[in-house]
């Protein structure tokens, strides 16, 4: 008679198999952790740079501040054109009439701090303060699109 049973080669067959299940496993889940670590250090880059971008923005505010003290709060008055590297530009609210500046403070290559204030004597109302997208939107046209025609 036969023997039966698992003999010794299908027994190194089960485990040559488990371990190339593993060395898979183990690859795959390396892979994937290098994957998360690019996209968490992209998003500490965004939050560091708004948070820069942010800080530079309250200097910038207060310069205007300390600029319309220094002119007797006429305003718009001799705020300057650029402040801290920042250009400053000078309008007037269409709903309240009242002086404006506003500016972008660069948090990434694309992306940008919009500031709109109003200002007024020894005080300013934030209009506007937000987020940007400086990348210019393109269609895409590459696909036959059925028009109804």
């Amino acid at each position: 008679m036969g023997k039966s049973g698992i003999g010794v080669g299908s027994a190194s067959i089960v485990l040559v198999f488990a371990v190339l299940c593993l060395t898979v496993f183990s690859l795959i889940t390396f892979v994937v952790a290098g994957n998360e670590k690019s996209l968490v250090d992209a998003r500490t880059e965004m939050v560091k740079g708004y948070y820069d971008a942010d800080t530079l923005a309250e200097l910038i505010l207060m310069d205007i501040l300390a600029a319309n003290a220094d002119i007797g709060g006429e305003i718009p008055g001799e705020i300057p054109d650029e402040i801290r590297g920042v250009a400053i530009n000078k309008g007037t609210d269409e709903k309240s009439g009242k002086d404006t500046v506003y500016f972008f403070c660069d948090i990434s290559e694309s992306k940008a701090l919009y500031v709109n204030v109003a200002l007024g004597n020894d005080f300013f109302d934030i209009l506007s303060w937000r987020m940007y997208d400086r990348s210019e939107w393109e269609t895409d046209d590459s696909i036959n699109v059925w028009t109804g025609e």
